[in-house]
């Protein structure tokens, strides 16, 4: 067997290893039970008093999510600061790094915000060391803590019986980022540092090179930054090649370890879920679901890099390794497939090969995984996305076998229904609506004899490269066909648009169905009560997932890398 297959088996079987005792603590955690980080108390206890926040003050659905966009809105003002005067940093710049533009810092400092990390910048050249470690690895913490602490509330929603209260959003907050993140953050951190990632307040080194060449090599404190980027599904990059750059990402063992980071959490949660609500089968039925389809995008991917490009192919060239443009030749098409898939299956964004580079159904296979964002998803908000496939899963399945529509004992209503479809379409149609108005722009513009300095490859991977764009941005991903030069006016405030409501609107809609469902009265399961943690509603779950999901987003599929397959074929 091929050791890169070898290896990736390897990195999955560690992954869910780890995460089903670390799904158990998490669950302790949201339980506020006794763990072994309890010593962090006199810490978290000091946020709350500084933040005049009290802890055990119990919020509805409306108190929490009001808790949470107002907090989000203060981080977006403060990294707005910051961008826009990075000139003016009286420290850690020692490179001199210029302040952003202002469309450009507003695309920043939403992508940050937001858990997407979308950049349009090459982070060791537009974002200064103070930029780096007081706005954007802060806000690495502080918005994944947001996406662990709103799954946190949900949770409670379903575990409630006929009460308002979802808990405190605040207290999730600051546990999620003392008791989960900050500590998994710092063994990763010096597992890097051991292997040679910088981490360092030095500027720039000037290097002579075997030719005899003096280029100049950026570094900073980096090992920091990579840690939380992937355990917190944030992605971006200290540097703008991302995790191809041998400083982010050094060899085979922290490649390794920057993949199970990145679906670690994620995959967690999913067992948190059983713990927390003793739905333990449930769990696994979910599971299963998302690790289908994490396969199914996986593997044909997976061929298709091993199997070469078929361009290269038609001009007499053999191909042994499999398809190696755009790839770094330290992991090959394996461990590149097994990367891009689960950046993109999940929130994180990061790389550690081109995706602009990857053949055209691959790149099909990537963009999918954003579409769907169920598939495992980001930490926290993966589940929630799940959460809403699941609701309408159970409704449809109730009417097609005439069984009440029933969720862990609570009926669901038309009102339940009616948010979680439209938090399913906004989806597709932020991502599909925005594509479709830089379609229209960049067509437009060409009528008119100009041309916009948008698109390298303009044709159907031309159009790839927009739709990605919006994929990316409408899933919180922040990874990109870096063939798109989206450095402009149009593609930071577009994006930014989207990155916003793609964020915001599907924790509000979940939230909102939990407190519903929470002062629901309990009803005990019957003989006419669905079975949800079967194999048959697992079947559903899935049905459901790639109707709604997949099928709304095939027509643009066809229009791009399909399309891109078949001219190439030919």
């Amino acid at each position: 067997m091929n050791s890169g297959i070898i290896n990736a088996i390897i990195i999955f079987v560690v992954t869910v290893l780890i995460a089903f005792p670390l799904g158990k603590y998490i669950s302790r955690v949201f339980k506020a039970e006794k763990t072994l980080l309890d010593f962090l108390s006199p810490l978290e206890n000091f946020i709350y008093k500084i933040c005049r926040i009290d802890p055990n003050a119990e919020m509805d659905w409306k108190q929490n999510l009001r808790a949470l966009l107002t907090i989000n809105f203060i981080w977006f003002i403060w990294i707005m600061i910051v961008l826009l005067t990075q000139s003016s940093h009286p420290f850690w710049n020692p490179d001199n790094i210029v302040s952003m533009e202002p469309t450009q810092a507003f695309n920043t400092a939403v992508s940050f915000v937001t858990n997407t990390n979308l950049q349009h910048y090459s982070g060791e050249t537009g974002a200064s060391y103070f930029t780096q470690l007081l706005a954007l690895v802060f806000l690495q913490f502080v918005s994944a803590g947001t996406g662990i602490a709103a799954l946190a509330l949900l949770f409670n929603g379903l575990l409630n019986r006929s009460a308002a209260n979802l808990g405190n959003f605040y207290y999730q907050l600051v546990r999620a980022c003392t008791r989960i993140l900050l500590p998994l953050s710092i063994i990763v951190a010096v597992i890097l540092l051991m292997n040679s990632t910088p981490m360092t307040f030095k500027g720039a080194e000037n290097i002579v090179t075997i030719q005899g060449d003096t280029v100049n090599v950026a570094r900073g404190p980096v090992a920091a930054m990579v840690a939380i980027k992937q355990l917190g599904t944030n992605g971006g990059g200290f540097f703008g090649p991302n995790s191809t750059h041998p400083f982010e990402n050094p060899n085979g063992i922290t490649n390794a370890v920057e993949n199970i980071s990145i679906i670690l959490i994620p995959i967690a949660m999913v067992f948190a879920f059983g713990w927390f609500l003793e739905r333990k089968k449930l769990a696994w039925v979910i599971m299963l679901v998302m690790t289908a389809g994490y396969l199914c995008l996986l593997v044909p991917t997976i061929v298709q890099e091993s199997g070469g490009n078929p361009m290269i192919t038609q001009m007499g060239i053999t191909q042994p390794q499999g398809s190696m443009e755009g790839k770094e030749v330290r992991y090959g098409p394996v461990l590149s497939s097994l990367w891009a898939i689960s950046t993109t299956v999940t929130s994180n964004g990061s790389v550690n090969s081109m995706h602009d580079s990857f053949t055209a159904l691959s790149g099909m296979f990537i963009m999918l995984g954003m579409q769907l964002n169920s598939f495992y998803g980001g930490v926290g908000v993966g589940f929630i996305n799940m959460f809403v496939f699941i609701i309408i899963a159970v409704f449809i399945s109730g009417l097609m076998v005439g069984r009440t529509p029933e969720l862990l004992g609570k009926k669901i209503e038309i009102r339940e229904v009616k948010i979680a479809i439209l938090v399913a379409l906004l989806h597709p149609l932020l991502i599909l609506g925005g594509t479709a108005l830089s379609s229209h722009i960049w067509v437009t513009t060409l009528n008119q004899g100009d041309v916009l300095k948008w698109l390298n490859n303009p044709g159907f991977h031309g159009f790839s490269e927009m739709l990605y764009e919006f994929t990316s941005a409408g899933a919180n991903n922040g990874s990109g066909f870096e063939g798109l030069g989206d450095n402009t006016p149009f593609w930071n405030i577009s994006t930014g648009i989207v990155i916003l409501l793609g964020r915001y609107i599907p924790i509000i809609g979940p939230l909102m169905i939990a407190g519903f469902l929470s002062q629901k009265k309990y009803i005990p399961e019957s003989a006419g009560t669905l079975k949800i943690d079967s194999a048959m509603f697992g079947v559903m779950l899935f049905s459901v997932i790639l109707i709604v999901g997949a099928l709304l987003f095939l027509p643009a599929l066809v229009l791009g890398p399909v399309s891109e397959y078949l001219t190439i074929i030919k």
